[in-house]
């Protein structure tokens, strides 16, 4: 019998997650073959866990949480930012084949993609700056962002469908983050808070901004006055 079998009670309770197919996502992911063999033990407690680099791989009930509000369906495009271990992309992939998944750190985006392709999940990874997002593919139904930033990138806005979801943690400090749902609908955007959150932080490949065009500095402003507004 494999020891890593998950236990008979999961995924847990969650009394605020209750979209059936990321409950069965969350069932269905091996979270154990996501996690360094020394924290294999650990795989199925509701907790983040280390995965190198300083990089972690999330609490189960955060990854359901966020997936949950982007109300994904099969036949859903959805981009990630900040691959880490797969995980988080295995999820999305257990509801939808459509995933795209960009990281910041070459070493972790080859590993990843191994697993994810190793393990059947047919997610597109690639290194690169998750701030710019992957224009190539887009416009997306919904876009995720595993690690905290300062602020909502605008290229991931505007490579959001109409009606598109992101779902993303902002703040500068660990014990200053909140997780972040903006909506588009009609080229206007909505946005809201849906928890307290603890993220490492987005890891940006260059330290010099990517310049803006007028309209990603639109989409800044409008950005800034709705989460200064919440």
């Amino acid at each position: 019998m494999n020891r890593w079998t998950p236990p008979g009670h999961w995924p847990p309770r969650w009394p605020d997650v209750t979209d059936p197919a990321v409950l069965r996502a969350v069932a269905e992911v091996p979270r154990h073959l996501f996690v360094p063999e020394k924290y294999r033990a650990e795989a199925y407690e509701d907790r983040p866990l280390p995965i190198g680099q300083g990089q972690t791989i999330s609490q189960p009930y955060i990854v359901a949480l966020m997936t949950q509000a982007l109300r994904l369906t099969a036949t859903s495009r959805v981009l990630e930012i900040g691959t880490g271990s797969g995980y988080q992309s295995a999820i999305l992939a257990q509801i939808t084949p459509h995933v795209w998944s960009v990281e910041t750190l070459a070493e972790l985006a080859a590993t990843a993609r191994e697993r994810l392709h190793g393990l059947g999940y047919p997610v597109k990874v690639k290194a690169g700056d998750g701030r710019l997002g992957w224009p190539e593919h887009a416009p997306y139904d919904a876009v995720i962002v595993t690690a905290a930033a300062p602020d909502v990138p605008p290229a991931l806005v505007a490579q959001l469908a109409d009606d598109g979801r992101l779902v993303i943690p902002v703040g500068e400090g660990l014990w200053d983050q909140r997780l972040w749902l903006i909506e588009k609908s009609v080229g206007r955007l909505r946005a809201r808070v849906l928890a307290e959150v603890r993220f490492v932080p987005l890891v940006a490949s260059s330290s010099r901004p990517e310049p803006e065009d007028e309209a990603l500095a639109e989409i800044r402003r409008e950005l800034n006055e709705l989460l200064n507004r919440g």
